[in-house]
């Protein structure tokens, strides 16, 4: 059985992910919540560019209509 979008934020609830949002920002952080609409809370986030941390933030809200993918 094929898991569904949400069944895969659910599992990676209190584990990193990364968030690559439209315009190509991306953010890294622990994963404590997410809604239907897919916005994000990450814990200890940090903004990306090329791969390097750029700036940190103890906590962030991410817009789901911003996402263009989270990977776990």
């Amino acid at each position: 059985m094929t898991n569904r979008p949400l069944d895969i934020l659910n599992e990676a609830l209190n584990k990193p992910v990364i968030a690559r949002l439209k315009g190509g920002r991306e953010f890294r952080g622990e994963l404590k919540g997410y809604d239907i609409h897919m916005n994000l809370v990450l814990d200890n986030a940090e903004e990306l560019k090329d791969g390097v941390s750029v700036k940190k933030y103890s906590s962030l809200v991410v817009r789901g209509d911003n996402i263009v993918y989270v990977s776990p």
